[in-house]
């Protein structure tokens, strides 16, 4: 690692702050007076605290009280670097302290990466708090260019290889900061505030965000949404995708923060929209983690290490031991962790009577009950390798349920698989009846708005008589892919009835203008399906239903669509009915048309004539 060394702070000057300032900051920094907050980051996949951003507060009511007088004054005083290290040390002990559970995240400029004492913090600091370096986010805000970082990528690449990870600040306040992500390659990625707060209402924010997210998937990294202020904001990034949030309407920033969601997050999450399952759902519902929670009986912090082996040796059908302070669960102890560190001599006898926290693996996997078996998947995948061996911890509202095992999920998702392929349409491995139904049926009960749309080809069967059955399969995939194409796959459900005939749930907020582009995109993808002098006469010669030589138009789209809105319809048969009554007025328009039915369901006029 290329270290740089520190100018000893008795021998710097002020520079561009006056003296008593310069006089203020050193002995704020000698005193150690500064003080941690902490803000909640969730992960909406899993409906929990992914872990903790750690911001500083300097003395109360001074000048320095504040981030932008403190940083900015000690910049400018060349105290920055010396200010950093005592703020990440009074961070780091107060997150062990408050055994805040999951990751913390910690500001560093570039520029400090290089400092000696920065390494010093992880090789010497983390062991002696008990904090694993894969639970320390190395947060790098842009108030210096990382050109001015020598050697940026090797010492990096040092800061990994000790199992820390990286993230990046303010995605979107400037080309620089692409770049950073360009050279950086972080594992997590905060969108600026500008983009989140409003996006609700704002479409170029929504396309700006979603071009973030493509390109974070892309490179594999998680994106934060900061500055999350409002209920409409959260809803919006949360039925986008977006991994992770943070802001004041999740929690403001905090000396001792809750280790869980409070009660409105966790009512706002609950009234997500129907999330898509790409593999089907099991019995109409999607499983989720309750499914797959087994009650393991915990441990208490407390208990020692002798009780640990007692217990594994008298259970050996159980590899894990969850520790839960009160009901919230605090870590997870392996069977293969504590007799690895049985044979070493005189473990036992040195720390067989020592809590079991010291052994324990104090960053699990926690998710809430209601995480669906797709995001636990995900979540598997990205996650440290060690969370595939160990399992993950069941939670409801915070308190310890159970404990899943990576095992039985795969094997969930491997029958879901299964199902799912025996429901699908052969030719285009698309959804058919079964899930179709069942889906709408789920959004039905979630009691949330969707679109109910049937496209529909028009005039195909000619088109394969006369060009035959594989041109006519050609059309009929063409059809599915630009569906799945122009669909959001986070939200919207595409499934193939038969034939020609497709069904398209849509949850997106721009659905009309989606089916729109379906319409426009099959009509430029016909162009290649016939012969030339077909296409330059838009139709051919070919016999009607009657075996009259007539006439033929090329193949269009017709797309039916209805607004299903919470307490219209009972079941997935009324809006199946509805839906194809739409489709048929589509059909009468003329080619190529999306007809959407806007008026109300018999059932409901008839209630309201009632």
């Amino acid at each position: 690692m290329t270290q740089a060394s520190p100018l000893p702070t008795t021998a710097l000057e002020p520079l561009l702050v006056s003296a008593a300032e310069h006089a203020e900051l050193l002995g704020i920094i000698a005193r150690r007076s500064l003080y941690p907050v902490f803000q909640p980051i969730i992960d909406y996949r899993v409906q929990a605290y992914i872990g903790f951003e750690g911001l500083i507060r300097g003395p109360a009511n001074s000048r320095f009280q504040f981030p932008d007088a403190l940083f900015g004054t000690a910049k400018l005083a060349g105290l920055a670097n010396e200010l950093e290290h005592v703020c990440r040390e009074v961070t780091l002990e107060a997150f062990s302290r408050l055994r805040l559970p999951g990751r913390i995240f910690l500001n560093v400029t570039p520029g400090c990466l290089a400092d000696p004492r920065m390494a010093e913090t992880v090789r010497e600091l983390l062991p002696r708090l008990g904090i694993a370096p894969g639970r320390v986010v190395i947060e790098l805000t842009e108030n210096q260019s990382i050109t001015e970082v020598p050697d940026l990528q090797d010492v990096l690449a040092s800061y990994r290889a000790l199992g820390l990870q990286i993230a990046i600040d303010d995605l979107g306040e400037g080309f620089s900061n692409l770049r950073m992500w360009s050279d950086v390659r972080p594992d997590f990625v905060k969108i600026d505030r500008h983009f989140i707060d409003g996006i609700a209402e704002d479409r170029m924010k929504y396309h700006f965000v979603r071009a973030m997210q493509d390109l974070a998937e892309s490179c594999a990294a998680h994106l934060v949404a900061e500055g999350i202020e409002r209920e409409e904001d959260f809803a919006v990034i949360r039925d986008m995708g977006i991994a992770c949030g943070q802001g004041y309407f999740i929690a403001v920033p905090e000396p001792v923060p809750a280790h869980h969601p409070r009660q409105p997050v966790m009512t706002a999450l609950g009234r997500q929209r129907v999330s898509l399952s790409p593999v089907g759902a099991v019995g109409g519902k999607p499983p989720t983690a309750q499914t797959l929670a087994e009650y393991i009986r915990p441990v208490a912090p407390e208990t020692v290490n002798d009780h640990i082996i007692e217990r594994f040796e008298a259970e050996p059908d159980i590899d894990v031991l969850p520790v839960v302070q009160g009901t919230a669960p605090v870590g997870l102890i392996t069977r293969q962790a504590v007799f690895d560190q049985l044979a070493r001599p005189f473990w036992r006898d040195l720390y067989g009577r020592k809590p079991c926290t010291k052994f324990m693996d104090a960053a699990p996997l926690i998710v809430d009950q209601h995480a669906t078996v797709q995001e636990l998947g995900l979540m598997l995948a990205r996650a440290d390798k060690r969370y595939l061996m160990d399992g993950f911890i069941v939670t409801s509202e915070g308190a310890y349920e159970g404990v899943g095992s990576s095992h039985n999920l795969m094997a969930l998702i491997t029958e879901m698989q299964i199902s799912a392929a025996r429901y699908a349409n052969p030719l285009t491995q698309l959804p058919g009846n079964v899930p179709i139904n069942e889906h709408i049926d789920r959004l039905l009960e979630a009691g949330g708005f969707f679109a109910a749309c049937y496209a529909d080809i028009d005039n195909f069967k000619p088109y394969n008589d006369t060009y035959g059955y594989r041109r006519g399969d050609d059309v009929i995939q063409l059809l599915g892919r630009i569906l799945r194409e122009v669909a959001d796959p986070r939200l919207d459900f595409v499934g193939h009835v038969g034939g020609d005939d497709f069904v398209i749930l849509f949850q997106s907020l721009d659905w009309e203008k989606r089916c729109d582009e379906i319409v426009r995109r099959f009509a430029e993808g016909m162009d290649g399906m016939v012969n030339d002098e077909d296409g330059r006469r838009g139709g051919y010669m070919a016999e009607n239903r009657r075996g009259e030589l007539v006439f033929q138009i090329l193949p269009s789209l017709s797309i039916g669509a209805l607004r299903v809105e919470a307490g219209r319809y009972d079941s997935h048969r009324e809006v199946a009915a509805a839906t194809s009554m739409a489709k048929k007025q589509a059909k009468k328009q003329g080619g190529g048309t999306v007809f959407v039915e806007r008026r109300r369901p018999l059932a409901e006029m008839a209630a309201r004539l009632c």
